[in-house]
């Protein structure tokens, strides 16, 4: 497709490949690609905002098996000159270089300010921000620790992962019906941490993750919060049009 017919850009996170079980992760995976097909026409940027994988870890010379459809088509759209980034979420913690080498990706582990058009965004995952989670902030450090990620790296894969997997599906399982409300501005934590940024800094579009709760909310003053939701409930993403942003569903 000539590059003057892509003008899009898109936003979607949270498939949590793996999960509940293989049929239903690799249902979910064909759905995703064939999304990305159709969006592979338009789309100039790609964001993949976090927890791509229930569990994903880089070992030297190996990677987890399995999701080789989503892996194709993110290669092709990356040979098509498609620019994507990929955020790291709390359940892929430990992306290190394979996206960016054999995929010529962008993989980030912090939020990203970037301005698209006219229009000033910050994007990130969203676990560990805002306030309180302390437990989970200090966990988050032990995960990102050099010294943590090498010691897992000793204990053979096929150990790793079934422990990591176990204790994913644990910490999903305590978050499922807090995932499925809107608990009110006062209480998400991702809100009341946009409203205290955009007090020192405006942005036109606030883009988080790991809530699963798709939500579109009018901040004021021309900044718009967005949750991408998921693709294990709702199916949903957002796309800009270099003017405006809407989240849609499939």
């Amino acid at each position: 497709m000539p590059e003057t017919h892509r003008t899009k850009t898109y936003f979607a996170s949270d498939f949590h490949f793996g999960v509940p079980d293989y049929e239903s992760s690799l249902q979910r995976e064909r759905k995703l690609v064939d999304w990305l097909e159709q969006i592979s026409v338009d789309a100039k940027e790609l964001y993949l905002v976090g927890d791509l994988f229930d569990f994903w870890f880089e070992y030297k010379h190996a990677i987890p098996k399995y999701y080789t459809r989503f892996l194709g088509q993110l290669a092709r759209m990356s040979d098509a000159d498609i620019k994507i980034y990929i955020f790291s979420g709390n359940h892929d913690v430990w992306m290190r270089d394979y996206f960016s080498k054999e995929f010529n990706i962008e993989v980030h582990h912090a939020p990203l300010i970037k301005t698209i058009g006219n229009k000033k965004f910050y994007i990130a995952h969203g676990d560990g921000l805002g306030p309180g989670d302390h437990g989970y902030k200090f966990i988050k450090k032990l995960f990102r620790n050099s010294f943590c990620q090498w010691l897992f790296r000793q204990v053979h894969p096929d150990i790793g992962i079934r422990l990591a997997n176990y204790f994913s599906k644990s910490s999903r399982s305590v978050n499922a019906d807090r995932d499925k409300v809107f608990l009110g501005e006062e209480k998400e934590w991702l809100i009341i941490y946009s409203k205290e940024l955009l007090q020192q800094t405006h942005y036109d579009y606030m883009i988080y993750g790991h809530r699963h709760y798709p939500l579109q909310l009018d901040l004021g003053n021309g900044a718009t919060y967005i949750n991408l939701g998921d693709w294990i409930t709702h199916f949903t993403y957002a796309v800009f049009d270099g003017e405006h942003l809407n989240l849609k569903k499939i």
